[in-house]
Protein backbone atom coordinates (compact mmCIF):
# COMPACT_ATOMS: atom_id res chain seq x y z
CA UNK A 1 0.00 0.00 0.00
CA UNK A 2 1.25 3.47 -0.90
CA UNK A 3 1.19 4.94 2.37
CA UNK A 4 2.76 6.56 5.40
CA UNK A 5 3.16 4.59 8.61
CA UNK A 6 2.47 5.83 12.30
CA UNK A 7 5.79 5.59 15.08
CA UNK A 8 4.21 2.62 15.48
CA UNK A 9 3.52 1.00 12.96
CA UNK A 10 0.02 0.86 11.82
CA UNK A 11 -0.84 1.71 8.38
CA UNK A 12 -2.16 4.60 7.45
CA UNK A 13 -4.42 4.00 4.60
CA UNK A 14 -5.86 7.63 4.23
CA UNK A 15 -3.68 11.38 4.22
CA UNK A 16 -5.95 14.57 4.87
CA UNK A 17 -4.57 17.90 3.84
CA UNK A 18 -6.75 20.85 5.60
CA UNK A 19 -6.26 24.03 4.27
CA UNK A 20 -7.99 27.33 5.40
CA UNK A 21 -9.31 29.21 2.82
CA UNK A 22 -7.75 32.62 2.22
CA UNK A 23 -6.81 32.51 6.40
CA UNK A 24 -5.84 35.93 6.88
CA UNK A 25 -8.84 37.89 5.29
CA UNK A 26 -10.91 35.42 6.72
CA UNK A 27 -9.42 36.23 10.20
CA UNK A 28 -9.88 39.79 9.89
CA UNK A 29 -13.82 39.22 8.04
CA UNK A 30 -14.40 37.87 11.30
CA UNK A 31 -13.66 40.80 13.40
CA UNK A 32 -15.52 42.75 10.99
CA UNK A 33 -18.35 41.11 9.57
CA UNK A 34 -19.25 44.23 7.19
CA UNK A 35 -16.46 43.49 5.01
CA UNK A 36 -17.42 40.37 4.27
CA UNK A 37 -17.34 40.02 0.30
CA UNK A 38 -15.55 43.20 -0.13
CA UNK A 39 -12.00 43.11 -1.66
CA UNK A 40 -9.24 42.86 1.06
CA UNK A 41 -5.67 43.08 1.19
CA UNK A 42 -3.38 42.45 4.38
CA UNK A 43 0.44 43.14 4.77
CA UNK A 44 2.72 45.97 6.05
CA UNK A 45 0.57 48.38 8.59
CA UNK A 46 -1.96 48.67 5.78
CA UNK A 47 -1.21 51.81 3.81
CA UNK A 48 -0.76 51.42 0.63
CA UNK A 49 0.78 54.60 -0.22
CA UNK A 50 3.91 52.71 1.87
CA UNK A 51 6.67 50.68 1.44
CA UNK A 52 5.20 46.99 2.00
CA UNK A 53 4.03 43.85 0.19
CA UNK A 54 0.91 42.12 0.39
CA UNK A 55 0.87 39.03 2.92
CA UNK A 56 -3.00 38.15 1.78
CA UNK A 57 -5.64 38.81 -0.23
CA UNK A 58 -9.08 37.57 -0.53
CA UNK A 59 -10.43 35.94 -3.47
CA UNK A 60 -12.63 39.22 -4.15
CA UNK A 61 -9.20 41.15 -4.15
CA UNK A 62 -6.93 38.22 -5.85
CA UNK A 63 -9.97 38.89 -9.05
CA UNK A 64 -8.30 41.92 -9.78
CA UNK A 65 -4.80 40.58 -10.09
CA UNK A 66 -3.78 41.16 -6.45
CA UNK A 67 -1.67 38.32 -4.93
CA UNK A 68 0.85 37.76 -2.05
CA UNK A 69 4.40 39.55 -2.10
CA UNK A 70 3.65 42.33 -4.71
CA UNK A 71 4.10 45.36 -3.45
CA UNK A 72 0.84 47.01 -1.80
CA UNK A 73 1.44 50.61 -4.27
CA UNK A 74 0.90 47.99 -6.90
CA UNK A 75 -1.94 46.30 -5.26
CA UNK A 76 -4.02 49.61 -4.67
CA UNK A 77 -3.44 50.33 -8.78
CA UNK A 78 -4.38 46.75 -9.26
CA UNK A 79 -8.22 47.42 -7.16
CA UNK A 80 -8.39 50.76 -5.62
CA UNK A 81 -11.36 50.09 -3.95
CA UNK A 82 -9.70 47.23 -1.73
CA UNK A 83 -9.93 47.48 2.10
CA UNK A 84 -6.18 47.51 2.85
CA UNK A 85 -5.43 45.98 6.90
CA UNK A 86 -2.03 46.18 8.52
CA UNK A 87 -0.66 42.52 9.64
CA UNK A 88 -1.88 41.70 13.62
CA UNK A 89 0.02 38.59 13.86
CA UNK A 90 -1.15 37.79 17.21
CA UNK A 91 -4.73 37.62 15.80
CA UNK A 92 -3.66 35.12 13.16
CA UNK A 93 -1.56 32.88 16.17
CA UNK A 94 -4.68 32.67 17.81
CA UNK A 95 -6.84 31.98 15.42
CA UNK A 96 -4.67 29.31 14.10
CA UNK A 97 -4.37 27.91 17.27
CA UNK A 98 -8.26 27.09 17.63
CA UNK A 99 -7.85 25.17 14.12
CA UNK A 100 -5.26 22.91 15.08
CA UNK A 101 -7.40 22.53 18.57
CA UNK A 102 -10.58 21.74 17.35
CA UNK A 103 -8.85 19.36 14.73
CA UNK A 104 -7.13 17.67 17.57
CA UNK A 105 -9.72 17.19 19.21
CA UNK A 106 -11.37 14.88 16.05
CA UNK A 107 -11.36 10.98 16.27
CA UNK A 108 -11.61 8.74 13.17
CA UNK A 109 -12.14 4.72 13.16
CA UNK A 110 -13.16 5.00 17.02
CA UNK A 111 -9.21 7.05 17.90
CA UNK A 112 -7.95 10.33 18.10
CA UNK A 113 -6.43 11.23 14.92
CA UNK A 114 -2.66 12.42 14.24
CA UNK A 115 -1.99 15.95 13.08
CA UNK A 116 1.04 17.09 11.37
CA UNK A 117 0.96 21.16 11.93
CA UNK A 118 2.26 22.87 8.66
CA UNK A 119 1.52 26.16 9.81
CA UNK A 120 -0.75 28.68 10.63
CA UNK A 121 -3.68 27.81 8.07
CA UNK A 122 -2.66 23.88 6.82
CA UNK A 123 -2.63 19.92 8.82
CA UNK A 124 -2.05 16.64 7.51
CA UNK A 125 -4.19 14.04 9.59
CA UNK A 126 -4.18 10.67 9.71
CA UNK A 127 -5.92 7.83 11.56
CA UNK A 128 -4.51 7.00 14.43
CA UNK A 129 -2.72 3.39 15.34
CA UNK A 130 -5.33 0.82 16.09
CA UNK A 131 -8.26 2.43 14.26
CA UNK A 132 -11.17 0.40 13.38
CA UNK A 133 -13.00 1.12 10.12
CA UNK A 134 -12.42 4.60 8.63
CA UNK A 135 -15.46 4.42 5.74
CA UNK A 136 -15.15 6.58 2.95
CA UNK A 137 -12.61 9.20 3.49
CA UNK A 138 -14.94 11.95 1.68
CA UNK A 139 -17.70 11.96 4.44
CA UNK A 140 -14.86 12.17 6.73
CA UNK A 141 -13.31 15.24 5.48
CA UNK A 142 -17.13 16.85 5.28
CA UNK A 143 -17.28 16.33 9.10
CA UNK A 144 -13.98 17.84 9.36
CA UNK A 145 -15.23 20.95 7.12
CA UNK A 146 -18.11 21.36 9.59
CA UNK A 147 -16.80 20.84 12.65
CA UNK A 148 -14.04 23.26 11.83
CA UNK A 149 -16.35 25.73 10.84
CA UNK A 150 -18.48 24.59 13.94
CA UNK A 151 -15.27 25.92 16.48
CA UNK A 152 -14.30 28.53 14.49
CA UNK A 153 -16.02 30.18 12.15
CA UNK A 154 -13.96 29.35 9.57
CA UNK A 155 -14.01 27.50 6.36
CA UNK A 156 -11.62 24.77 4.88
CA UNK A 157 -10.64 22.90 2.08
CA UNK A 158 -9.74 19.12 2.68
CA UNK A 159 -7.64 17.10 0.18
CA UNK A 160 -7.49 13.00 0.14
CA UNK A 161 -4.74 11.56 -0.68
CA UNK A 162 -2.92 7.71 -0.07
CA UNK A 163 0.23 9.47 0.91
CA UNK A 164 1.00 13.39 2.24
CA UNK A 165 2.40 14.88 -0.93
CA UNK A 166 -0.99 13.77 -2.87
CA UNK A 167 -3.41 14.89 -0.01
CA UNK A 168 -1.35 17.59 -0.39
CA UNK A 169 -1.71 18.84 -4.41
CA UNK A 170 -5.42 17.51 -4.17
CA UNK A 171 -6.56 20.24 -1.76
CA UNK A 172 -6.30 22.77 -4.32
CA UNK A 173 -8.30 21.00 -7.11
CA UNK A 174 -11.72 22.03 -4.84
CA UNK A 175 -10.38 25.34 -3.01
CA UNK A 176 -12.69 27.14 -1.69
CA UNK A 177 -14.88 24.91 0.65
CA UNK A 178 -14.63 21.91 -1.41
CA UNK A 179 -13.08 18.36 -0.85
CA UNK A 180 -11.05 16.52 -3.70
CA UNK A 181 -9.02 12.99 -3.46
CA UNK A 182 -6.11 11.69 -5.24
CA UNK A 183 -4.22 8.40 -5.29
CA UNK A 184 -1.79 6.12 -7.09
CA UNK A 185 -4.38 4.90 -9.26
CA UNK A 186 -5.67 8.66 -10.62
CA UNK A 187 -2.15 10.12 -10.45
CA UNK A 188 -1.14 9.73 -14.29
CA UNK A 189 -4.42 10.76 -15.44
CA UNK A 190 -4.82 14.01 -13.13
CA UNK A 191 -1.46 14.65 -13.01
CA UNK A 192 0.41 13.96 -16.21
CA UNK A 193 -0.05 16.55 -18.56
CA UNK A 194 -0.15 19.20 -15.87
CA UNK A 195 3.42 21.57 -15.60
CA UNK A 196 6.21 20.34 -13.09
CA UNK A 197 5.17 23.12 -11.07
CA UNK A 198 2.00 21.69 -9.87
CA UNK A 199 4.22 19.58 -7.66
CA UNK A 200 4.24 20.39 -3.91
CA UNK A 201 8.01 20.55 -3.74
CA UNK A 202 8.80 22.10 -7.41
CA UNK A 203 9.10 25.70 -8.18
CA UNK A 204 9.45 27.88 -11.07
CA UNK A 205 13.29 27.92 -10.71
CA UNK A 206 13.80 24.22 -10.25
CA UNK A 207 10.87 23.78 -13.64
CA UNK A 208 13.67 25.82 -15.54
CA UNK A 209 16.39 23.58 -14.94
CA UNK A 210 13.90 20.45 -15.84
CA UNK A 211 12.96 22.16 -18.81
CA UNK A 212 16.32 22.71 -19.90
CA UNK A 213 16.69 18.72 -19.38
CA UNK A 214 13.62 18.48 -22.21
CA UNK A 215 11.36 17.97 -18.97
CA UNK A 216 8.49 20.16 -18.74
CA UNK A 217 5.09 17.57 -17.66
CA UNK A 218 4.89 15.33 -14.93
CA UNK A 219 3.86 12.33 -17.02
CA UNK A 220 8.30 13.21 -18.31
CA UNK A 221 9.56 13.51 -15.08
CA UNK A 222 8.27 10.66 -14.14
CA UNK A 223 9.63 8.67 -17.09
CA UNK A 224 12.94 10.46 -16.82
CA UNK A 225 16.04 8.70 -15.88
CA UNK A 226 16.37 9.26 -12.11
CA UNK A 227 20.38 8.51 -12.66
CA UNK A 228 20.17 11.61 -15.26
CA UNK A 229 18.33 13.80 -12.98
CA UNK A 230 21.08 12.58 -10.06
CA UNK A 231 23.63 14.12 -12.35
CA UNK A 232 22.41 17.42 -13.28
CA UNK A 233 20.45 18.48 -10.00
CA UNK A 234 22.25 16.60 -6.93
CA UNK A 235 22.33 13.15 -5.88
CA UNK A 236 19.68 13.79 -3.28
CA UNK A 237 17.73 16.11 -5.17
CA UNK A 238 17.63 14.51 -8.39
CA UNK A 239 16.00 10.71 -7.32
CA UNK A 240 13.84 13.11 -4.69
CA UNK A 241 11.85 15.19 -7.87
CA UNK A 242 11.77 11.83 -9.55
CA UNK A 243 9.98 10.80 -6.76
CA UNK A 244 7.38 13.28 -6.97
CA UNK A 245 7.01 13.25 -10.35
CA UNK A 246 5.74 9.45 -9.20
CA UNK A 247 3.85 10.62 -6.42
CA UNK A 248 5.90 8.96 -4.13
CA UNK A 249 5.67 9.86 -1.02
CA UNK A 250 6.53 7.93 2.61
CA UNK A 251 7.19 9.90 4.86
CA UNK A 252 4.43 9.50 8.29
CA UNK A 253 1.94 12.20 9.77
CA UNK A 254 4.14 13.16 12.70
CA UNK A 255 2.48 15.01 15.30
CA UNK A 256 5.92 15.97 16.60
CA UNK A 257 5.66 19.56 17.57
CA UNK A 258 7.89 21.81 15.09
CA UNK A 259 10.97 23.29 16.52
CA UNK A 260 12.38 26.77 15.47
CA UNK A 261 15.67 26.23 14.24
CA UNK A 262 15.97 30.21 14.20
CA UNK A 263 14.30 33.43 14.51
CA UNK A 264 14.64 36.42 12.10
CA UNK A 265 13.28 39.90 12.02
CA UNK A 266 12.83 42.27 9.32
CA UNK A 267 11.77 45.98 8.58
CA UNK A 268 11.45 47.70 5.06
CA UNK A 269 11.95 51.50 5.74
CA UNK A 270 9.47 53.89 4.65
CA UNK A 271 12.61 56.07 3.90
CA UNK A 272 15.94 55.04 2.88
CA UNK A 273 18.72 54.44 5.34
CA UNK A 274 21.47 56.76 3.72
CA UNK A 275 24.55 56.54 6.17
CA UNK A 276 26.48 53.25 7.58
CA UNK A 277 25.68 54.85 11.13
CA UNK A 278 21.93 54.50 9.86
CA UNK A 279 22.01 50.40 8.79
CA UNK A 280 24.56 49.92 11.48
CA UNK A 281 21.82 50.98 14.09
CA UNK A 282 19.10 49.59 12.09
CA UNK A 283 20.92 45.82 12.47
CA UNK A 284 21.54 46.55 16.46
CA UNK A 285 17.92 46.81 16.95
CA UNK A 286 16.92 43.96 14.65
CA UNK A 287 19.27 41.83 16.38
CA UNK A 288 17.87 42.70 19.99
CA UNK A 289 13.96 41.88 19.00
CA UNK A 290 15.33 38.56 17.09
CA UNK A 291 17.53 37.94 20.27
CA UNK A 292 14.45 38.50 22.48
CA UNK A 293 12.32 35.30 20.33
CA UNK A 294 15.32 33.11 20.82
CA UNK A 295 16.10 33.90 24.31
CA UNK A 296 12.17 32.64 24.51
CA UNK A 297 13.44 29.50 23.25
CA UNK A 298 15.66 29.22 26.04
CA UNK A 299 18.58 28.27 23.23
CA UNK A 300 21.95 30.30 22.19
CA UNK A 301 22.60 31.29 18.91
CA UNK A 302 25.86 29.76 17.17
CA UNK A 303 24.50 31.09 13.47
CA UNK A 304 24.02 34.85 12.67
CA UNK A 305 22.54 35.71 9.14
CA UNK A 306 22.13 39.56 7.46
CA UNK A 307 19.60 40.08 4.79
CA UNK A 308 20.30 43.43 3.06
CA UNK A 309 17.70 44.81 0.00
CA UNK A 310 19.49 47.73 -1.86
CA UNK A 311 18.25 50.17 -3.81
CA UNK A 312 16.50 49.64 -6.39
CA UNK A 313 15.56 46.02 -5.37
CA UNK A 314 18.83 44.39 -4.95
CA UNK A 315 18.81 41.67 -2.11
CA UNK A 316 21.60 40.25 -0.54
CA UNK A 317 22.44 37.98 2.25
CA UNK A 318 25.58 36.89 4.29
CA UNK A 319 26.58 34.64 7.23
CA UNK A 320 28.74 33.54 9.87
CA UNK A 321 29.24 30.98 12.54
CA UNK A 322 29.93 32.53 15.92
CA UNK A 323 33.62 31.44 17.71
CA UNK A 324 30.74 30.06 20.11
CA UNK A 325 26.81 29.89 21.34
CA UNK A 326 25.51 32.74 23.02
CA UNK A 327 23.06 34.99 23.83
CA UNK A 328 25.05 37.99 24.66
CA UNK A 329 23.12 41.09 23.11
CA UNK A 330 26.73 43.03 22.44
CA UNK A 331 28.76 39.76 20.46
CA UNK A 332 25.45 39.80 18.61
CA UNK A 333 25.03 42.89 17.33
CA UNK A 334 28.39 42.82 17.08
CA UNK A 335 28.54 39.92 14.77
CA UNK A 336 25.33 41.23 12.63
CA UNK A 337 27.12 44.59 12.01
CA UNK A 338 30.27 42.87 11.12
CA UNK A 339 28.43 41.42 8.34
CA UNK A 340 28.07 44.94 6.64
CA UNK A 341 31.64 44.97 5.93
CA UNK A 342 31.04 41.51 3.77
CA UNK A 343 29.11 42.92 1.52
CA UNK A 344 30.56 44.17 -2.02
CA UNK A 345 32.51 46.93 -1.60
CA UNK A 346 30.56 48.70 -4.42
CA UNK A 347 27.35 47.69 -2.36
CA UNK A 348 28.34 49.14 1.11
CA UNK A 349 27.45 52.89 0.41
CA UNK A 350 24.22 52.30 -1.05
CA UNK A 351 21.16 53.22 0.14
CA UNK A 352 19.19 50.93 2.23
CA UNK A 353 15.55 49.67 2.16
CA UNK A 354 15.36 46.82 3.71
CA UNK A 355 17.12 44.74 6.15
CA UNK A 356 16.81 41.55 7.92
CA UNK A 357 18.48 39.71 10.89
CA UNK A 358 18.49 36.27 11.78
CA UNK A 359 20.09 34.01 14.61
CA UNK A 360 20.03 30.34 14.06
CA UNK A 361 20.27 28.40 17.51
CA UNK A 362 22.00 25.49 18.45
CA UNK A 363 20.02 22.38 18.37
CA UNK A 364 17.98 21.11 21.43
CA UNK A 365 19.42 18.32 23.46
CA UNK A 366 16.76 15.68 22.03
CA UNK A 367 17.56 17.12 18.35
CA UNK A 368 15.39 18.24 15.69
Amino acid sequence: MTAAETASGTAQPWVLHVDLDQFIAAVEVLRRPELAGRPIVVGGRGDPTERGVVATASYEARAFGVGSGMPLRVAARKCPDAVFLPVDKPAYDAASAEVMEALRGLAWGGVPVVVEVLGWDEAFLAAGAHHGDLGDPRDFAAHVRTEVLSATGLHCSVGIGDNKLRAKIATDFEKPRGVAQLTEATWSEVMGDRPTTALWGIGARTAKKLAALGIETVSQLAASDARVLAAELGPTMGPWYHRLGRGVDTSPVDATPWVARAHGREETFQVDLETRAEVAAAVRSLTRRALADIDAEGRPAARVGLKVRLRPFVTVSRSLTLPAPTRDPEVLEEAAVSLLDRLDPRDQDRPVRLLGVRLEMVPPPEGY
